[in-house]
This record gives C-alpha cells, sequence and structure tokens, in this order.
C-alpha cells in the first residue's frame, strides 16, 4: 500500500508540474515538487530497531528531525536521502531490510517540511539539511568518516549529489536518478519553455562531473517516473570508479520488492568493494 501511494505522489507530481507550467506561465517550485507529509506513521521502534531520535540545527537555523540507527561494531553509515513524497516513517520497511542487509549504521533524514521538521522545503533549504545531517555524522567518534556512504533515492539522489560534490571521502549509491528538474519537464511538455519557468534546479547531471567518490546507480529498467535513460546519461557524466546496476523489471517505487535478493546483493557488493580498496 505504501509503494502505490509513493508512487502516486511521484505520478502526480510531474503532472502538477507539466499543468502549472502549461497553466500558470510561473516558475515551478514547492508545491509542486514536493510532497511533504507531517504525520510520520511509524519509527524504527515498529520494526524492532533501537534508534536515536534526533533533532539537528542546520546552518541557516532551521530545525530538522532525523532518526540514527545504530548497527552494533559497524563504523560504516549510510546517509539516506528519501524521495519527494511523504516522510522518513515511509521508510521503515526498507530501513530495517538495509540494517540488517548491508549491517550498516543509518542516518535518514527528514528534509524541512517533512514529518516533524520545521520549515519549508526548498532546494536550497535540501542542501543546508544535508549539510546539517553529515555534519552531525562527523561529530561522533564512533563513525569513520571515510565510511561514510550517501544514499539518495529519486529526488534524494539529487540532494546526495550536491553534497557529494563537496566531499573527498566516502562513497555515493543513487537510485533511480533524474538529470535535471528542467530535464524532466522537457520530457512531459518538450514544446514549453521550461528553462525559462523553472526556478528548481537540482541540476545533477551537471553536478555528477565534479564528484570523485566510487558510485553505484541503481535504475529500474520499468521505470515509468523518472526515465532509465536518465540514470544512463548520469552514468556516462560521471567520473570512474562508477557501477551502474539495471533492476531487471522494476518501476519506480518498487526496486527492493522486484529486484530481491539480486538489488540486496548489489548493493553489498559495491559495499564491500568500497571497504577493501579503504583498507588496501
Amino acid at each position: 500500500m505504501r509503494i502505490h501511494r509513493l508512487k502516486r505522489c511521484c505520478q502526480f507530481f510531474f503532472f502538477s508540474l507539466g499543468l502549472a507550467l502549461t497553466l500558470s506561465g510561473c516558475a515551478m517550485d514547492k508545491g509542486f515538487i514536493y510532497f511533504p507529509e507531517k504525520r510520520v506513521i511509524a519509527t524504527p521502534a515498529d520494526a524492532g530497531l533501537s534508534y536515536e531520535d534526533l533533532y539537528l540545527r542546520t546552518g541557516d537555523g532551521v530545525k530538522i528531525n532525523a532518526w540514527y540507527v545504530p548497527f552494533s561494531r559497524s563504523r560504516r553509515t549510510l546517509l539516506w536521502f528519501h524521495g519527494n513524497a511523504g516522510n522518513m516513517g515511509n521508510r521503515v520497511d526498507l530501513l530495517s531490510l538495509l540494517h540488517r542487509k548491508l549491517k550498516s549504521n543509518i542516518l535518514i533524514v527528514d528534509y524541512r517540511g517533512y514529518g516533524l521538521s520545521d520549515g519549508e522545503t526548498s532546494e536550497d533549504g535540501t542542501r543546508a539539511d544535508a549539510r546539517a545531517a553529515y555534519d552531525y555524522l562527523l561529530s561522533r567518534r564512533d563513525i569513520n568518516p571515510q565510511e561514510i556512504v550517501l544514499f539518495g533515492r529519486s529526488l534524494g539522489a539529487a540532494v546526495a549529489i550536491d553534497l557529494a560534490a563537496d566531499l573527498e571521502h566516502g562513497a555515493l549509491i543513487l537510485e533511480a536518478p533524474f538529470t535535471s528538474i528542467n530535464a524532466m519537464a522537457k520530457k512531459i511538455f518538450p514544446f514549453l519553455p521550461t528553462g525559462m519557468l523553472l526556478k528548481t534546479r537540482y541540476d545533477s547531471i551537471s553536478k555528477i562531473k565534479t564528484v570523485h567518490l566510487p558510485l553505484l546507480i541503481l535504475h529500474g529498467d520499468q521505470d515509468q517516473v523518472v526515465p532509465f535513460a536518465q540514470g544512463q546519461a548520469l552514468f556516462g557524466a560521471a567520473n570512474a570508479p562508477k557501477t551502474f546496476y539495471t533492476i531487471q523489471g522494476a518501476g519506480h517505487n518498487d526496486s527492493y520488492v522486484v529486484g530481491g535478493k539480486d538489488y540486496f546483493e548489489a548493493l553489498q557488493g559495491f559495499l564491500a568493494g568500497f571497504g577493501k580498496a579503504l583498507r588496501n
């Protein structure tokens, strides 16, 4: 049920994008890109996980909510940036699976305006939120900064790329990433001057060229929300070392369900290779 709900939100996001550009002729932002929900329907405790319920202060003074889920004796941490709909509570099932199968600490953060986080979401805002989450991890003595792995999905992939461009250590995992908001708008309404109307950019195709972290991109080849070709384009623009994994038969929000064992093995293999490289 949660997967179908998130799928509808993602589809409505791009429908709304086109509708607003057509009818209003004004810049597309906030209410047409972000679909936050304030009610948190579940926490890691509902999946039997111990966790720290955190409130972090961003550089511009906004208080955001995050969950830190430790894995015993692990110094590797996934910093998880979720998609444009719902909040952290919609990701508890997958969080539990990632925690168990990847044997990693996980920090997941709600962008401003999502869940119990204050403020209103924006591109600059998500950038500040991501930095606050990363800086929090750097402040912990039980975490190895070199083993922080950014994990961004859909909108979160754009947020992760933005942060990764400023980092010298760690790794980057992107799932179902788009190249830019403008590219998505052109896909739906190719004859509209979207470049003139859009303020929000998330220009991942340009920014990924400045990222120099080991990279894994996963994308479902049946994704009807973010075209598979956009994930391939990002991969083509990225620096080595890099790996692309096709989730056969998967759409936008069912990747770990359709991908099953192979999906998690792709993540495990990437992390194992990253860890080995750190030790050498």
